[in-house]
């Protein structure tokens, strides 16, 4: 069966990145199109694959210069397989850190958001603070646990 050769305008939409970062992504060779006999680049179904796998790299906030080294380790062949999940176990704990984080961040802003309701429908004092609202939560929370 004979591959589907895509142009770079057609990955680009299939893909959902435009041309220049697709260029950006050859330059810095973490993407690789073959070329035909005309020497006009195409893309095929397995670069799809491995752009998507690329994104998710990048949507755990993996650096440039992380997706690089991951694209040489893995251009070495199976010998840095152990490297290569070194530091996808490393992205995945700053992944996870910054999760935690942002977590922690939303929660102040759902209380904030409750103060104001609170506020609004008179459940709570009109000069009671953000802040000794935020610490009734913190107590409340740890009778809870």
């Amino acid at each position: 069966m004979k591959e589907e050769k895509l142009t770079i305008g057609q990955f680009s939409d299939l893909v959902g990145l435009s041309t220049y970062t697709l260029r950006y992504y050859e330059s810095e060779e973490l993407i690789i199109p073959k070329r035909d006999d005309n020497n006009r680049r195409f893309y095929t179904q397995d670069d799809v694959k491995w752009l998507g796998f690329l994104l998710h790299l990048k949507g755990t906030g993996m650096t440039m210069s992380e997706i690089k080294t991951y694209v040489q380790l893995r251009a070495q062949g199976d010998s840095t397989n152990r490297k290569r999940q070194k530091l996808l176990e490393e992205v995945k704990k700053r992944a996870l850190d910054q999760i935690a984080e942002t977590k922690r961040n939303l929660e102040v802003i759902s209380h904030k958001i409750d103060w104001y309701d609170k506020k609004e429908n008179a459940v709570i004092n009109e000069d009671e603070s953000f802040e000794n609202y935020l610490e009734k939560m913190k107590d409340n929370n740890k009778g809870e646990a």
